[in-house]
């Protein structure tokens, strides 16, 4: 058995499909499958039921998956005191974003970062919050950021960016147009567009409506935040988006306060607890960043507060 065994499997595992995997760690599918089965040979029996588009785990793969993660975690952890002792800081970062990312004080804290410990390894990737936060707690990412309704995730540290109100968005001459604020039982009467199911807004949009009873159609759905104000614009609906995200589609959106939302979506770094030196010192850029950051033209209309 290997080390390199051990972290295919692990790959394919949490990817649910060997060509993902394969692309994950830089090696061919072949090269993959190959591997597996040879750690499946060592261990005498069959890890993935390999039937259909995606692959899942056997009962002797799901008992072997927490060990293998402990088995490379142990290994990283051996590298890492040693490094410490010696001064460097390597190995990898996975840091995760929420779709359509656009928080430039970020992507300054990675160059900071890649600039002075370019021997860590930094894997991005974009997904919901939820999935993000789900990644977080399996130990699959190291720090996300994510949004999240009323308050960061729970059982996680963070480093609370902006919390800013949902708005309705509405359309030139619209018949909400006329009303200084409205309430959910206003928009069940009309379409509404909205971000997708996953998302920090849409989570605080479905609770309030559940608090108060009220079912809303949502017409049509979008990732992005400027796809959502583009489908209000041509009259599909009403958005429902923060202020900030209408502001550059103004004159075509107006704004209305929507009474009966109380909980304000929260934009967050999150991470777990750990000893990891070089998320520590990603951390450290982070908050510089934050803390300071650097002027620079935003290169789209996007906004990351959708997720």
């Amino acid at each position: 058995m290997e080390l390199r065994q051990l972290e295919y499997f692990i790959a394919v595992a949490e990817e649910e499909n060997f060509t993902r995997a394969a692309e994950r760690v830089h090696i061919s599918q072949s090269g993959v499958s190959a591997q597996i089965r040879q750690l499946e040979h060592d261990l005498g029996a069959p890890l993935f039921h390999r039937s259909g588009r995606n692959t899942g785990l056997t009962s002797a793969g799901r008992a072997a998956l927490r060990h293998a993660r402990s088995a490379l975690a142990a290994v990283d952890a051996v590298r890492q005191a040693v490094d410490e002792v010696n001064g460097l800081i390597r190995g990898r970062l996975v840091v995760g974003m929420v779709t359509a990312c656009t928080v430039t004080p970020l992507f300054d804290a990675l160059s900071a970062f890649h600039h002075h410990h370019p021997g860590v390894e930094i894997t991005l990737l974009e997904d919901t919050s939820d999935r993000l936060v789900e990644r977080l707690r399996a130990g699959t990412a190291d720090l996300a950021l994510v949004s999240t309704p009323g308050t960061p995730p729970p059982g996680l540290e963070a480093y609370e960016i902006i919390r800013e109100p949902l708005v309705a968005a509405i359309p030139t001459n619209h018949p909400l147009g006329s009303a200084p604020e409205v309430t959910l039982a206003d928009l069940a009467r009309h379409s509404v567009v909205s971000l997708p199911t996953g998302t920090g807004i849409r989570k605080v949009f479905d609770d309030a409506c559940a608090a108060a009873g009220v079912h809303v159609e949502i017409a049509f759905q979008a990732a992005a935040p400027s796809a959502i104000a583009d489908l209000a614009i041509r009259g599909l609906g009403v958005a429902i988006l923060s202020e900030s995200m209408v502001a550059q589609h103004r004159p075509h959106l107006t704004t209305r306060t929507i009474t009966d939302i109380h909980t304000q979506p929260v934009l967050s770094l999150t991470w777990p607890t750990t000893d990891n030196p070089a998320l520590r010192q990603l951390l450290h850029h982070c908050h510089t960043a934050f803390t300071h950051p650097t002027p620079t033209p935003a290169r789209n209309t996007e906004d990351p507060r959708s997720e």
